[in-house]
């Protein structure tokens, strides 16, 4: 099957004679065309039975890269373990009109700061309101531009504790059936996302230089005023292991995994994707190369910004003294985070459950790393 690597080594050098990339955007393509490959150097696995010997190259580990991103994605997710409360947790999405995307796409250091933003204060106010729960909470904010299509699609999804903090420090629990109220969630947001939009220092070229035009750039934000904000809150989870799995689906995605890929041909590149707003349905995209890397492009974040951020109880500053005390009170069981890191062999055994250093050749010796010296001609 082919694979995003494929795609850029026969395709990626045309695109960028063609394109303007960004900075960002060159970075990506050479480290996923560069992954696994000679040109990141490697070295020689022997087998201690036999003579078998195995090159493996070394990893871009680029977070765009869908390759590198498993192990990252299980160290992660064992780290958070030891945060978890024993209570439900409700997964809060908040997503920005399409009204916005040309704008994110050329501003998309302020534009997703501003959305991590937004939501942030939009559940921790809304939260610490005594008509709805009258608590400090805490969540895990993860950023995701991408629709299934790989169209541009910016939205957060937020992992939230079912309650919170109260002053007084006590627990309080939440509804079960629904975290805060949807429509206020919607409108508090878009009313945020707004307020901190007018203040920001925006860029406009191309097709939105009118945007630089005080009477043009009201008119603009006087429409996304009018618009429904879309904010939508999914049932609760049934305990801390079904959190922690779904983490694993969302924190270190990226905007396309390789079985997702069909078929590289005749320059053109067929992908699964499913089709939210007909019944969920798979069905099967067939694009131009070019609009393909284009669209996957469209996703890569600008160098150094954060896509997983943590809020209020689950906050660094807030772990060892007010999440300790929620641990308390919901008589969750202390988990102990592992002092040493695992090798990623280790870890790739923990997750596979089977000895990845067995020698496929023999069956019976086991690889390790060969001394130059000792590999064969």
């Amino acid at each position: 099957m082919p694979e995003l690597q494929d795609v850029f080594a026969q395709h990626g050098e045309a695109y960028r004679r063609d394109h303007a990339l960004s900075p960002d955007q060159h970075k990506v393509v050479r480290a996923i065309r560069a992954c696994r490959t000679a040109a990141l150097g490697g070295h020689v696995d022997a087998c201690d039975a036999c003579e078998y010997q195995r090159i493996s190259y070394n990893s871009c580990r680029n977070r765009h890269c869908p390759k590198c991103q498993t192990l990252t994605k299980e160290r992660w997710i064992e780290a958070r373990k030891a945060d978890l409360l024993d209570v439900g947790y409700f997964h809060v999405v908040f997503t920005l009109p399409d009204l916005l995307n040309p704008v994110a796409y050329q501003n998309p250091d302020v534009i997703y700061t501003l959305l991590f933003k937004a939501a942030a204060e939009t559940l921790s106010e809304l939260a610490a309101d005594p008509a709805y729960l009258g608590a400090q909470i805490g969540f895990t904010s993860v950023l995701h531009t991408w629709g299934q299509n790989l169209m541009h699609h910016p939205h957060l999804h937020c992992i939230v504790p079912g309650g919170g903090l109260t002053s007084s420090g006590q627990w309080v629990h939440s509804r079960k059936k629904f975290f805060l109220p949807v429509k206020v969630l919607s409108r508090k947001f878009r009313g945020k996302f707004l307020h901190h939009l007018k203040r920001a220092e925006l860029a406009f070229h191309g097709t939105l230089e009118h945007l630089k035009d005080p009477t043009s750039f009201h008119a603009w934000m006087s429409s996304l005023y009018q618009k429904d904000w879309v904010v939508y809150c999914k049932p609760p989870f049934k305990n801390a292991g079904h959190v922690v799995e779904y983490l694993g689906r969302y924190t270190h995605r990226v905007a396309i995994s390789n079985h997702r890929i069909l078929k590289l041909e005749e320059g053109t590149v067929t992908f699964k994707w499913r089709d939210y707003r007909d019944d969920n349905k798979q069905k099967e995209m067939t694009l131009s190369a070019d609009e393909f890397i284009r669209r996957f492009l469209v996703h890569v974040l600008p160098t150094g910004f954060t896509r997983i951020q943590h809020y209020g109880l689950l906050s660094p500053r807030n772990k060892a003294t007010k999440l300790k005390r929620c641990k308390r009170l919901t008589r969750t069981k202390q988990k102990t985070v592992p002092t040493s890191k695992l090798s990623a062999v280790e870890l790739l055994q923990q997750i596979t459950g089977r000895d990845v250093t067995l020698c496929p050749c023999c069956k019976v010796g086991h690889l390790s790393r060969a001394s130059p010296a000792s590999v064969s001609a």
